[in-house]
């Protein structure tokens, strides 16, 4: 372990196999296979519980020769890669709410403003009646739900994307540290599939 790792917050894994932490089906070279769904929520989870601005650390148990083939076949590089390609998607998909949510804006303003036109209309033309009242008040209500998703997306809904995208990034610039295991793993994770 490195001297600084004491002070980092530690997400500690332990296999039994290199391959257990990587999704069998994916046909990509080593460094850049993805994370088996399993050992990818299981990290990302544990970092969750961790303080947000904590430095992380890794730590992949294996037992011995597994620990060797994880340095030989460069480990460190293939998760660093695996988080960094999140990050990347993630940011992509708060692009991509952004430009929907501005999509949003420029309908939502022009009804807001024709629904205002529309309710000071029937206010000259109609008077101050019930009717009268009534319409021009759906009017304002129709303009005000048709800005509600536009209102939405940038209030609330890029707040979870960014929040998961820094945690990628977070444990893109996580220490890896691969430590052989000297005794038999008796607890894995992933859990071994039957």
């Amino acid at each position: 372990m490195s001297p600084n790792a004491s002070a980092r917050q530690i997400i500690e894994v332990r296999v039994q196999e290199l391959s257990q932490l990587f999704n069998s089906l994916d046909p990509s070279p080593f460094p850049e296979r993805d994370l088996d769904d399993d050992a990818a929520e299981y990290i990302v989870g544990w970092a969750r519980e961790l303080p947000t601005h904590a430095e992380l650390a890794i730590a992949i148990h294996l037992p011995g020769p597994e620990a060797r083939k994880a340095e030989e076949r460069d480990l460190r590089t293939a998760l660093l890669n695996y988080f960094v390609q999140r990050a990347e998607a993630q940011q992509r998909e708060l692009n991509e709410l952004f430009r929907i949510g501005r999509r949003y804006v420029a309908i939502g303003l022009p009804i807001l403003v024709v629904c205002f036109m529309a309710s000071q209309f029937v206010r000259s033309r109609l008077g101050t009646g019930p009717l009268a009242s009534v319409i021009a008040e759906s009017l304002l209500l129709v303009g005000w739900v048709a800005n509600w998703k536009p209102i939405e997306t940038f209030l609330y809904d890029w707040w979870p994307l960014k929040r998961l995208r820094d945690l990628y990034r977070r444990l893109a610039a996580a220490e890896i540290i691969i430590e052989p295991a000297h005794v038999p793993i008796n607890a894995s994770y992933p859990p071994e599939r039957r």
